[in-house]
């Protein structure tokens, strides 16, 4: 089994895992999400840990993330890693099976040629910043143990601005642009329109 690959990037916050989530309903599939590759930090003290810049390219194991979507592309299945955003650590594996359809989503699913190369169709969400800082506030104080006071200086300090320099730019290379400003269904629509009818048939 031969495989199709979507790429889905966008800033944080804009519904990127929401859209990919509908889209694998729909069609079945898996999703690999790029914060599963965030580099292990275990060798690091955890003071040490918690001044890394986590929004920039060199944050993730792009070698690792490359190689699993390749077997995932030619029908292989593959042990992704389980990441920690509370130590920053790998803490241990998923199985992820064979499918028909890999959606491979995250801040930086663009930055690589290696990886874009794989892709049948590049997505970018795009949404207001204002928006997506919202929804940053509301995803790390409900799933990641954090306070929205330390969510907005992070912001402020690394991702507004990591966004700029990384992530705003590989918006040239998307197939398709979508606004994630109302109803994500929209959004959902518009990628399935796009798909080649030969990678979910």
């Amino acid at each position: 089994m031969t495989a199709a690959l979507i790429g889905i990037a966008g800033g944080t916050g804009a519904g990127k895992s929401t859209i990919v989530r509908d889209l694998v309903e729909r069609l079945g599939g898996c999703a690999i999400e790029l914060d599963s590759y965030y580099l292990d930090r275990a060798g690091l003290p955890p003071a040490d840990r918690q001044r890394l810049n986590y929004d920039e390219p060199a944050a993730i194991d792009v070698a690792l993330l490359t190689e699993h979507l390749r077997q995932l592309a030619a029908g292989g299945s593959v042990l992704k890693p389980r990441y920690s955003f509370e130590t920053h650590t790998r803490i241990g594996v998923e199985r992820v099976a064979a499918a028909r359809l890999i959606v491979v989503e995250g801040l930086f699913t663009f930055s690589w040629a290696a990886l874009r190369e794989l892709m049948d169709l590049k997505v970018y969400v795009d949404a207001p910043a204002d928006l997506r800082l919202a929804r940053r506030i509301q995803r790390d104080v409900a799933e990641r143990g954090r306070t929205a006071k330390s969510v907005v200086e992070q912001y402020l300090a690394t991702v507004r601005p990591m966004h700029e320099r990384y992530v705003e730019p590989t918006r040239a290379y998307a197939d398709l642009v979508v606004r994630s400003d109302g109803p994500l269904g929209a959004c959902v629509e518009a990628v399935l329109a796009a798909l080649p009818v030969a990678s979910v048939g």
